[in-house]
């Protein structure tokens, strides 16, 4: 005999619960995505986001909205003494939300909360336990980061250093559980073409790596294919026009990932 199963008030509830919470997530996100930020959030960008200025008009609104989803739903915790501030906030938030833009996104799922030093930290575990540093992404855990270093990046705009682009991009690599260096491409199609010019790229630095020769990659990307991903991304938005020039395929791979072509940008 076949078993009747009971739909109870009890269980309708229990399934439309997650439902509802989803819808309402979802229209105040689309509220906060279309509405512009105050204007003392857009001077701290305008004085410590100078990428934020040389943004097509397009791509303003959608940042500023992106801002308002990121700093509505993380929590952000000073540490060493540090007191959270809307300009740290603010600058942070805007820095991880330019690896967003033209995204359809889940607006980094796992990542709860953002811990800010005054200045290089000591963490990491591993080999890395006890040294100084300057940024960490714990998978499933938080983005810890030293202010110092934050604001330091980003107001260098062409050094190809970027602790903020660096770290968040590791929590893109880390959305599918693992940090390899493959993050969540557009389709299946799109990953044997990023798997064959990323480890080319990443083998071609390790072997200048090793020579100590200077590129316009970090050599830190040569630790291995994650760390190559976050170099790389720092490079491509701050260095485009010379990684185009050097590294052409790398270039339009994450231009096709991240769908933004910063050499246009003025």
């Amino acid at each position: 005999m076949f078993a009747i199963k009971i739909i109870t008030p009890v269980l309708i509830l229990a399934l439309a619960i997650p439902i509802w919470r989803r819808s309402l997530r979802n229209a105040h996100r689309q509220r906060l995505l279309a509405q512009p930020i105050n204007y003392q959030w857009r001077a701290i960008l305008v004085k410590n986001v100078p990428l934020y200025n040389r943004l097509p008009a397009e791509l303003k609104p959608q940042l500023e909205g992106l801002i308002n989803i990121f700093l509505a739903e993380k929590y952000f915790e000073g540490c060493g003494g540090l007191e959270i501030t809307d300009e740290i906030r603010v600058t942070i938030a805007a820095q991880a939300c330019i690896l967003l833009l033209n995204h359809k996104t889940h607006y980094f799922p796992k990542l709860k909360s953002i811990l800010v030093y005054p200045t290089a930290y000591v963490g990491g575990k591993g080999d890395l336990a006890n040294q100084p540093r300057q940024g960490e992404s714990w998978q499933n855990g938080p983005v810890v980061l030293a202010w110092n270093s934050v604001i330091g990046g980003a107001h260098n705009i062409a050094d190809g250093q970027n602790v903020v682009f660096h770290e968040f991009s590791h929590r893109l690599d880390q959305e599918d559980g693992s940090a390899d260096g493959a993050p969540i491409l557009e389709n299946r199609t799109c990953y044997a073409s990023w798997a064959k010019v990323l480890n080319r790229e990443y083998n071609v630095l390790r072997g200048e790596a090793k020579k100590h020769h200077h590129t316009i990659l970090r050599q830190y990307g040569a630790t291995n294919p994650a760390e190559f991903f976050a170099v790389a991304t720092e490079a491509f938005l701050e260095k485009p026009k010379q990684m185009k020039n050097k590294h052409p395929q790398l270039y339009d791979e994450l231009k096709n990932y991240y769908k933004l072509d910063p050499i246009t940008w003025k």
